[in-house]
């Protein structure tokens, strides 16, 4: 049976190596996007070329109508979904001190809300004769979660929510959904951050190595292909956790890479 997978945010980056990692696995893929709507398509008929299964399909996950519709549009084409990744995420900086309330709804909206909701809408619509764990939704978090500072306040405040849903979920949609969360380190430059200074920020971590993005995208796949793991949040960061810092890594270093005091 060809398992069909929803990966929000799947156009770029992680999204687009989490595509690629689960259709060349055999699954049927849908690509979600919102604004980057000529990099679904063209990362859809790369995979088409190829012989796998692929589809792009447009969202705002900041409206419960669109999300809705693109669920009824996934299942009315290709059927129930067996694994949904929820990677889309709006990641900008803010301070506790000086909130932007449009800003600190907007993170709240894409990186919990959409999630939560897209994960009840999944679960509503699997058939009636679905097995003990034949979906899985997966969250995709941020070593954030377990490694705190106060730098990107109100998305780090959605995201320790999201991956306290992760066991409250579990429990919630068993037997038939399984809910797992993946805690990825520093992968990409964001935000203001330099080549330089990512290079050097993304050895800050146990191994002292950077990680590779495919290594993530390929623990997603794990999670979605094992049917015993439920309820738990995967920390896929080389150990950065493990290494507190007072303020987000991109900004603790000093020049010569060392921890800033």
């Amino acid at each position: 049976m060809l398992k069909r997978v929803l990966i929000t945010g799947g156009a770029q980056r992680l999204g687009a190596l989490l595509c690629r990692t689960f259709a060349h696995a055999g699954w049927e893929v849908w690509c979600h996007y919102q604004h980057s709507g000529d990099v679904a398509h063209a990362l859809v008929e790369e995979l088409r070329s190829a012989g796998f299964a692929a589809y792009a399909v447009r969202a705002d996950l900041r409206v419960e109508a669109q999300r809705a519709s693109m669920l009824e549009q996934v299942v009315a084409q290709g059927g129930a979904l067996h694994c949904l990744v929820n990677n889309a995420s709006m990641f900008a900086e803010d301070r506790a001190t000086g909130l932007d309330m449009d800003l600190v709804r907007s993170q709240l909206e894409v990186n919990l809300i959409a999630p939560l909701s897209l994960s009840a809408l999944v679960a509503a619509r699997l058939p009636p004769d679905a097995q003990a764990g034949d979906c899985s939704i997966i969250h995709v978090l941020d070593q954030k979660v377990f490694n705190l500072n106060p730098d990107y306040f109100s998305y780090t405040v959605s995201k320790l929510a999201l991956e306290r849903s992760v066991a409250l979920q579990a429990q919630a949609l068993a037997p038939r959904v399984r809910v797992c969360g993946v805690a990825p380190g520093l992968m990409f430059i964001s935000g203001p951050q330099t080549q330089d200074n990512f290079e050097r920020s993304g050895k800050v971590n146990l191994m002292q190595t950077a990680l590779d993005p495919q290594r993530v995208a390929q623990s997603v796949l794990f999670l979605a292909e094992n049917p015993c793991i439920t309820g738990v949040t995967l920390a896929v960061d080389n150990g950065q956790h493990l290494v507190p810092l007072t303020r987000d890594v991109m900004f603790a270093l000093a020049d010569n890479g060392t921890p800033a005091t």
